[in-house]
């Protein structure tokens, strides 16, 4: 039976058509209906842009600023470091002991670091300059699905005020700089006419590094979805996204391949695509069973990255093209072999599930495979062989570990039991020791509760990472950071700057990564997560990741102490 979906086509000149359309219920996008005679029923609308915010996302929030501001110059004393780093000649009578360092510990001169950000975290501006809603417009609409019920429509106004941000992470001594682009800016319904005031903007965003000395990193997609590819056809569950993400990657890399060398094409692609099934009542249906949803969307960015990897390449065949991956080190609880079974299958199911078709055989690990060769269309040895290869390094955002132990019932019997809390992965994790005693270190704040101090296992970590997947353009860490325990209940500005957890977290974590780079572990750079506290998703503004604290009423921006740890550890040990 034919399913019925909205699609849509934006004439040149003329208001948006609308126009019902069919195609096979395969694709994964189905249409309410109360009956079979009701998809004899169709309808073309006039809609403009205006017309579709107003009916799928409603008022916006708009910042008092909405033009470019011009950087304001710096002020010398918002770069002066904390302590222990730096203590001012008056008062005197400090007495702190000295860390020596570590003489043969070093960075290559060409290592990279720096600070990282996200379209929809950061921008704002949703509305302007004929942006396109995403999906993430249309889900903190949706009643608690943010917990705090925050939206993106301000954020942290970075749409305006970017040449600020550039201009202050450029005097912090930070020379990288990663963003990802609106994909719904460009095109505002996803694929059709471009919006050349968002080009213009990006332009400028990259010009701004350039002039201050600032390496510019772009991401393609950070999962703000244009909302009516969500709505056209399911998104990425439907591989109608594969030719609409490849036309988006060849516009972005016509434009700037001569600007930009390093490209992320997707971010994190386990949790955007684990986001699936969305929420009910607000998106167009699809007939995939929850479970398997996420499968579908991981198969279509597969072969949408490995498409997009090979037309940049042909554009411009020295850039850097990469996807990046997620997880964390997969340490056994105990020494049983079924613990070690089961952190076989956290790999397979966590970075294995991308890293092994990329980096390796062009297809899924086999515990992985067994599952979804059940219901997903095989690769074709065409598709393998464009799939393989496909990523110039293994860009990880690797921020903690964890701790994986075999199921009670045992892999075997959740394996063959789909009603399993478990299944299909079938493995389980704790951020907890074998005593149930003792965490496996400082916890983060509670809205973040995957995330745990665990810098002692990023060698053992890198090393697995190059070892495994042997990327042939070194490792990178391209986010890693942490939130700051409780920092949204400080309220004066003094406190919120010291973040000790933080602070620690990132001199440590550099720590491990000189200790695994005098191993000969290839790490190429880090980025640390983020450019300034911002929208964290679900978690709305009350979660804190940020180097920099920033006032949401009047927008000013301040350096946390983390920021100079961070940078510090390089002025410590990078050659010079």
């Amino acid at each position: 039976m034919a399913s019925t979906a909205v699609m849509a086509v934006l004439l040149a000149g003329s208001p948006l058509v609308l126009a019902q359309t069919s195609f096979p219920s395969s694709t994964g996008v189905v249409a309410s209906q109360t009956s079979s005679s009701a998809a004899a029923f169709v309808t073309n609308i006039q809609l403009s842009l205006d017309d579709y915010w107003d009916l799928y996302i409603g008022p916006v929030a708009n910042a008092s600023i909405n033009t470019t501001v011009t950087p304001t110059p710096i002020p010398s004393s918002s770069l002066i470091p904390p302590p222990s780093l730096y203590y001012p000649s008056f008062p005197s009578g400090q007495q702190v002991p000295l860390q020596s360092q570590n003489e043969s510990w070093k960075f290559p001169k060409d290592f990279w670091y720096g600070v990282a950000g996200a379209s929809y975290q950061i921008e704002g501006a949703v509305k302007a300059e004929g942006r396109g809603p995403s999906i993430w417009d249309r889900l903190t609409r949706v009643p608690n699905y943010v917990v705090t019920n925050d939206t993106g429509d301000v954020a942290n106004n970075n749409y305006y005020l970017y040449k600020e941000d550039v201009a202050r992470i450029a005097a912090l001594g930070i020379k990288t700089y990663s963003f990802s682009l609106s994909w719904s800016r460009i095109f505002p319904f996803g694929s059709g006419a471009v919006n050349e005031a968002a080009l213009a903007h990006y332009d400028d965003v990259i010009d701004t590094c350039l002039e201050y000395g600032v390496t510019p990193m772009v991401t393609l997609y950070h999962w703000d979805l244009p909302l009516f590819l969500q709505n056209a056809y399911g998104g990425w569950l439907s591989d109608k996204i594969v030719p609409d993400f490849v036309a988006y990657a060849n516009l972005a890399f016509t434009r700037w391949h001569s600007k930009v060398h390093y490209w992320f094409t997707v971010n994190e692609p386990i949790v955007f695509c684990t986001n699936y099934p969305l929420p009910e009542h607000y998106f167009t249906k699809t007939d995939i069973p929850s479970i398997q949803q996420k499968y579908y969307c991981g198969h279509n960015v597969l072969l949408a990255h490995s498409e997009a990897y090979h037309v940049g390449k042909s554009i411009n065949a020295s850039l850097s093209i990469s996807l990046k991956h997620n997880g964390g080190y997969k340490i056994p609880r105990t020494n049983s072999s079924a613990d070690a079974a089961a952190v076989q299958r956290a790999w397979d199911f966590q970075e294995g599930w991308f890293s092994d078709p990329v980096f390796l055989t062009g297809d899924y690990p086999s515990s992985l495979k067994s599952y979804v060769s059940t219901f997903l269309p095989a690769f074709t040895d065409a598709q393998k062989e464009k799939i393989n290869g496909s990523a110039d390094i293994y860009a990880h955002d690797a921020y903690t570990s964890d701790f994986i132990m075999a199921p009670d019932s045992g892999i075997e019997a959740c394996t063959k039991n789909e009603s399993h809390s478990l299944f299909p992965s079938c493995y389980n994790t704790t951020k907890l020791y074998a005593n149930n005693y003792w965490a496996l270190g400082p916890a983060s704040d509670p809205g973040s509760p995957w995330l745990n101090k665990a810098t002692d296992w990023v060698p053992a970590f890198l090393h697995y990472m190059q070892d495994t997947w042997k990327p042939r353009g070194g490792v990178a860490i391209t986010e890693f950071g942490i939130s700051e325990p409780y920092e949204e209940l400080r309220k004066d500005l003094a406190s919120i700057l010291i973040d000790p957890i933080r602070s620690s977290y990132y001199v440590d974590y550099l720590k491990a990564i000189l200790i695994a780079l005098s191993e000969g572990v290839d790490v190429v750079g880090t980025l640390a997560w983020s450019i300034y506290d911002n929208l964290e998703w679900s978690q709305g503004y009350g979660v804190k990741f940020g180097i920099q604290y920033v006032n949401l009423t009047t927008q000013e921006r301040y350096f946390k102490a983390s920021a100079f740890e961070y940078v510090n550890m390089f002025q410590v040990y990078q050659e010079k």
